[in-house]
């Protein structure tokens, strides 16, 4: 068996195993959940200024991520977020809840195998790269900034 055949039946095995989604349904999910997410932290925002009259705008954004962060990471923790990403997809995963989410989520699932090498040593795996990737741009442009 050649490689284009070999390749050919294993596009036709994915193609038949791969779940079908309507696009149109799961756009309107999406939109739909990213946004009470999105105007949930905003009511937070809103929240922490008529509660704190003091707070900068700046101070009431910052809890409002931390809400969200704290909440997500709740909702993963009692299985809750999984079935909200199930049904919504991106609409979780691309406001400040999914990456979150993406650090709970192997937190939890590789709890059992200790602290130091479960929990610690997984809960990266996923957002890991992200991170690094996000500080080595930062230090990249930042270098550029300081010579130009």
């Amino acid at each position: 068996m050649n490689i284009e055949e070999r390749n050919a039946k294993y596009n036709a095995y994915v193609e038949a195993k791969m779940p079908k989604t309507k696009p149109w349904p799961s756009l309107f999910r999406s939109f739909w959940v990213g946004g009470v997410i999105c105007c949930l932290g905003e009511l937070i925002k809103d929240l922490c200024l008529y509660f704190f009259p003091y707070m900068t705008t700046a101070d009431a954004y910052t809890w409002a991520l931390i809400s969200l962060i704290v909440l997500a990471s709740f909702f993963t923790g009692i299985g809750v977020f999984d079935k909200i990403g199930a049904y919504a997809g991106a609409g979780t995963i691309v406001p400040i809840t999914g990456f979150s989410n993406s650090i709970a989520s192997p937190a939890l699932e590789f709890k059992r195998e200790g602290l130091v090498f479960g929990l610690m040593s997984k809960m990266f795996v996923i957002a890991g790269p992200v991170i690094v990737t996000g500080v080595v741009a930062s230090i990249i442009v930042g270098i550029i900034y300081l010579f130009i």
